[in-house]
């Protein structure tokens, strides 16, 4: 017959060592808890992409001049619900840059949506004479800005930089040309707005094929390491 003294002996060691074991997490449970990854950018891209297309045929003259706000339906709607989504998603994940960029083109497009609908409905009180004026007080303050952006964000990979670049001279040009009532340095403005649909359309795809399990493009080293 067994000992009874040895099989409480043994019977206390089991319990002493299941106190002492070291627990394994559950990996499914892990990955649950932490929540499945994301790139704001798929939505944030593209959506700015198309309102920048549309921005950039009205500025090249691709709609008569009477028709400022033509781009407006898409602006107003894709593209800024686009980089609001964006910016709140990128902030649920913690990427703050990427929400602060999001966030910024937000205030932009809606910005500007808001500009051209309240001065052709003379929304806002502002006489024929303060049009320019206030148009260019809107360019010069989102040049500003987007200068700023450009600056803050050289530790991003140079694609980035390029992008904000060419938004920054877009700006510029068409700041230019409201201000010298020159449709050619405005149409220059639209060529650049294009320039920097390409940057656009390149980091999309890198996007795209980073989702979809293909290999990432080359973003190009940062200027500030």
């Amino acid at each position: 017959m067994p000992d009874p003294a040895e099989n409480t002996a043994i019977a206390e060691n089991t319990v002493a060592a299941r106190e002492h074991a070291v627990p394994v997490p559950d990996v499914e449970e892990s990955i649950e808890a932490e929540g499945p990854a994301g790139n704001p950018a798929l939505i944030g891209v593209p959506t700015f992409l198309v309102g920048s297309i549309a921005l950039g045929l009205v500025l090249t003259g691709y709609v008569p001049a009477t028709a400022v706000g033509a781009s407006i339906p898409i602006i107003m709607t894709a593209t800024g619900i686009g980089q609001v989504i964006s910016a709140i998603w990128a902030a649920n994940l913690a990427q703050n840059a990427v929400a602060a960029i999001f966030g910024i083109f937000s205030g932009f497009w809606l910005s500007y949506a808001a500009l051209v609908l309240g001065l052709t409905h003379n929304w806002f009180g502002i006489t024929a004479t303060a049009v320019v004026p206030t148009e260019k007080l809107f360019l010069l303050s989102w040049l500003i800005v987007i200068v700023l952006l450009t600056l803050v964000s050289l530790r991003l990979p140079a694609v980035f930089t390029v992008l904000f670049v060419l938004i920054d001279l877009a700006l510029l040009f068409v700041l230019l040309g409201t201000a010298g009532a020159s449709t050619g340095e405005t149409r220059t403005g639209g060529y650049l707005v294009f320039a920097f649909v390409i940057v656009g359309a390149y980091i999309f795809v890198d996007a795209m094929n980073s989702a979809t399990g293909g290999r990432a493009l080359p973003l190009g080293r940062p200027v500030l390491h």
